[in-house]
């Protein structure tokens, strides 16, 4: 086999993932903002007052390009009442419930969790704001864009399972962090990977 085929063949894959990964449609613009904010309305736990202002506000000041969101959870303890059946379940149980419906959406979209873990501890530096709650799990997860995170939302497909975070959760924060630099990801890995399997193919192929 000749060799360029083997790392034409490799570019090609990068470049169909990185026209997958990276957000094509430009940023959300007015009209799109209010229809995308009107669907949420309808959907439960729909934000208000100051939350809604904030969503507002950052859809408005959309880039176009990708986000993390990172989330702080708080736990309730168990045992928590599954909301279907009634049966004592563990609410970590639960919250898997809803994540497990979730999360493979976000990844058909190029989304996809950059970190998670448990608290290791409360506190360590508090300035300015309310008292610890006892926070169970951190998590960041990456966006594709701002219109991904809406399409995802407003999706009436999650309603059922939405009842399990509610139920999962006793606290949780949310806010949204733009990238200055993304030193290790998936654009990287995959570009490691595509080239050590070119030239594994390259010695396994070329040298015949």
């Amino acid at each position: 086999m000749n060799p360029f085929w083997i790392w034409f063949a490799a570019a090609l894959v990068y470049g169909v993932f990185t026209f997958w990964y990276h957000n094509w449609s430009g940023p959300l613009g007015p009209e799109e903002i209010d229809t995308y904010l009107a669907r949420l309305a309808e959907r439960p736990e729909a934000p208000d007052g100051d939350r809604l202002a904030a969503l507002r506000r950052f859809l408005e000041a959309d880039d176009g390009g990708e986000f993390f969101m990172v989330n702080l959870i708080r736990l309730k303890g168990d045992p928590v009442a599954d909301p279907e059946t009634g049966t004592p379940r563990s609410a970590a149980e639960l919250l898997r419930r809803y994540t497990g419906a979730f999360m493979p959406r976000v990844i058909l979209r190029a989304g996809h969790p950059t970190f998670f873990g448990r608290a290791a501890g409360r506190y360590l530096e508090q300035w300015g704001v309310e008292p610890d709650p006892g926070w169970t799990l951190a998590g960041i997860v990456r966006y594709r864009s701002r219109r991904d995170l809406m399409e995802l939302v407003t999706d009436p497909r999650f309603d059922p399972d939405h009842v399990f975070k509610v139920a999962a959760l006793s606290h949780t924060l949310a806010f949204p962090a733009a990238p200055a630099t993304v030193v290790v990801g998936p654009r990287v890995t995959v570009a490691l990977l595509l080239g050590l399997a070119g030239a594994l193919g390259h010695l396994a192929f070329g040298t015949r």
